[in-house]
């Protein structure tokens, strides 16, 4: 059974490029460009791992991430940036997170799936 991938970013560019190199390497790949629209189709239990974009207009990836939480407390996320983060911050909100939850843009496909292979693990 292949890994169930949301992707939430709001390049249209993004989510076809990730989603189409993904699928490459097997996964199942949703994705979508409205935090809100993501978050009124997700379904508890059915993703093995989000990717969500920090900066995402009405409603960012943390606050996002925050609101799926509670409908499924065991999701494992990376957040897509382009920025550094404030590590010792996110921790201190969010314990279970991965050392490193971030996949910073630009990416290759290949280290992507690098990284959520590893989180998979």
């Amino acid at each position: 059974m292949s890994a169930k991938i949301m992707i939430v970013d709001d390049e249209e560019d993004i989510t076809l490029v990730f989603k189409m190199g993904l699928e490459e390497y097997g996964f199942e790949v949703d994705t979508f460009n409205d935090p809100f629209d993501a978050l009124s189709k997700f379904k508890p239990r059915y993703y093995n791992l989000l990717l969500l974009d920090i900066k995402t207009p009405k409603l960012n990836g943390f606050e996002l991430y925050d609101k799926l939480i509670q409908i499924d407390p065991q999701l494992k996320v990376l957040f897509i940036t382009a920025f550094e983060a404030d590590y010792h911050t996110l921790h201190e909100h969010y314990p279970l997170l991965p050392k490193d939850p971030f996949v910073r843009k630009p990416i290759e496909i290949d280290d992507l799936v690098s990284r959520i292979n590893h989180e998979l693990r």
